[in-house]
């Protein structure tokens, strides 16, 4: 027998536990959401390309609806130089003659082959085993003349003008998973080349999809996450930037950049709290407010290493239910990252923090300073003119953020009874206004 196998490893099968209950909460979520997924030539080209298709099998088989819309630039330019076919391009769009159309076509429908039979592929102890995919095309998509730009015919280069969303939503509904290439079609009959991003956009506005996809090169350049205000500031970076940009306008909540160099993109971008790609969102991604009473199991979980160590004095969850109107809690993704609580001393102008905790993989990225600014924010409204709080193990990091160290008389007398002298904490103190 072969011992070898990672099965056979309690680490191992701890971690891919450990990674399905991690993941479990998204796989929830993402059942039954329509995702559209862009990739380019480029990509088709790639080494990744095969494990690709197999994590999208894998989407597929967890009840997502997908649209898969696939780019073919590099292969058609080598088509063209192949039958001595001058390729010519105007702002970046093809310009498509008789010639160059023919092609294209050619080399499109052929890419749609090979994907088609790509996810067709079935055999015994593969990803790909018992996935029966069904796949499906059409002339779903709408297109007229790109036209005349700037003195220059662009030939059988198009526009999209509509897309057929009934006939994608009844093929989404059968469980298939719809493809379309960068093609679109006139009410004259006619054939336009498009562009597999401005496809994408359309079809990912049109169906109000949860997600748009742009699996393409590299983006390490490229903050891990974005703003539409900061993606403007990206346009000429990445090429999939400006169409991300008009799909969040238009209500697409979510767009993804992932590499194609990257195994796993996909599955770690939509299974995982940091994701593996960029993330382009309409609107904000992570949000500061006050606590519910459905965020207390969550502040509990945050708290309770740092309650276990001794950082912070153990609190029963019947108290925090009772005092829940004191914290304030930092979101992502519907898991709670930070909490911080608030007691005001109206009578002293004063104010005590408390339970200030961050999650262990956001300890170093500036939440808890975040947290503490918007607390701060929420103090002064409240007339708060200084805050104080009482540690026995960080001293430093409130220093950093600007307290001061006080004694147990400057705080409020109601405080001074309840001052716990046996965990002798140390107290500081922070101006928030001008007295």
């Amino acid at each position: 027998m072969n011992n070898a196998s990672p099965f056979n490893s309690e680490n191992n099968l701890a971690t891919t536990t450990s990674w399905f209950r991690t993941a479990a909460p998204y796989i929830h979520a993402h059942r039954g959401a329509t995702f559209v997924i862009a990739f380019d030539g480029e990509t088709i080209a790639s080494d990744g390309f095969a494990p690709l298709l197999h994590d999208i099998a894998i989407l597929n088989s967890l009840g997502i609806k997908l649209i898969l819309v696939y780019g073919a630039r590099p292969q058609i330019e080598a088509q063209c130089a192949a039958q001595d076919i001058e390729v010519h391009y105007h702002k970046g769009l093809r310009i498509s003659d008789d010639a160059s159309m023919e092609a294209a076509k050619a080399v499109i429908g052929r890419l749609r082959l090979d994907i088609e039979s790509q996810l067709s592929f079935g055999l015994p102890h593969t990803p790909m085993a018992d996935a029966r995919i069904r796949c499906t095309s059409g002339n779903l998509v709408t297109a007229r003349p790109a036209g005349i730009l700037d003195g220059v015919d662009l030939g059988h280069t198009g526009e999209v003008r509509r897309v057929d969303t009934v006939g994608i939503n009844q093929q989404l509904t059968l469980g298939n998973i719809v493809l379309l290439p960068p093609l679109g079609y006139s009410l004259t009959g006619e054939m336009f080349n498009l562009s597999a991003e401005a496809i994408a956009t359309a079809v990912a506005v049109a169906l109000k999809a949860d997600k748009l996809i742009f699996v393409g090169p590299s983006n390490q350049a490229l903050p891990r996450e974005l703003t539409l205000t900061q993606a403007r500031q990206h346009l000429d970076e990445h090429p999939s930037i400006a169409a991300s940009v008009k799909a969040c306008e238009a209500g697409v909540q979510r767009v993804h950049l992932l590499d194609r160099d990257q195994d796993g993109a996909l599955l770690q971008e939509l299974f995982s709290r940091d994701g593996a790609g960029t993330l382009l969102s309409a609107t904000s991604f992570e949000t500061t407010r006050q606590a519910n009473i459905d965020d207390v199991a969550g502040i509990l979980e945050l708290l309770q290493p740092l309650e276990a160590n001794g950082t912070l004095v153990k609190r029963s969850r019947e108290l925090l239910e009772r005092e829940i109107e004191h914290f304030t809690v930092m979101e992502r993704d519907g898991t709670v990252v930070a909490c911080a609580a608030l007691y005001n001393y109206p009578d002293n102008q004063m104010a005590e923090l408390a339970c200030l905790a961050v999650s262990a993989g956001y300890q170093s990225k500036g939440r808890g300073k975040q947290l503490l600014a918007s607390i701060e924010q929420s103090a002064l409204q409240a007339g708060v003119k200084a805050m104080y709080v009482l540690t026995t193990q960080t001293a430093h990091w409130f220093l950093e953020q600007g307290f001061k160290a006080a004694d147990i008389a400057d705080l409020p007398v109601e405080k001074q009874a309840l001052y716990n002298y046996q965990r002798n904490s140390r107290v500081f103190r922070k101006p928030l206004a001008s007295a």
